[in-house]
């Protein structure tokens, strides 16, 4: 199994798994003094169900455009057959003037 740890990480899911599996009779600061590691990262792992990291990756990515606005995109460059660039001066003209030339990249290879 592969195990990805950032590089900012104290506890390896080994040790993780050591600290859920203490005595509820052990303190905190007990077992943050005998892994070295903040009393903070203890209760991280202590409560936690499970021994790996959770993803950093948000969890409602923020588009720019409105799933109608994407659609009426899609049309027009299948209809227009429009470049990228010249798909961008259309959808900021008439759809979303905050539309950014990666954001579009981005909606048509998603919908591709």
């Amino acid at each position: 199994m592969d195990i990805k740890l950032h590089k900012q990480a104290t506890t390896t899911p080994k040790i993780r798994a050591e600290i859920q599996a203490a005595p509820s009779g052990i303190t905190d600061s007990e077992l943050a003094r005998q892994y070295g590691v903040a009393t903070a990262t203890i209760q991280r792992w202590r409560y936690r169900d499970d021994v790996h990291d959770r993803s950093h990756t948000r969890h409602n990515l923020l588009a720019t455009l409105t799933p109608e606005q994407e659609e009426v995109l899609i049309a027009a460059r299948e209809f227009l057959r429009l470049g990228l660039d010249d798909l961008l001066v259309v959808a900021r003209e008439f759809l979303n003037s905050r539309l950014s030339r990666s954001g579009l990249h981005r909606m048509l290879q998603r919908r591709d």
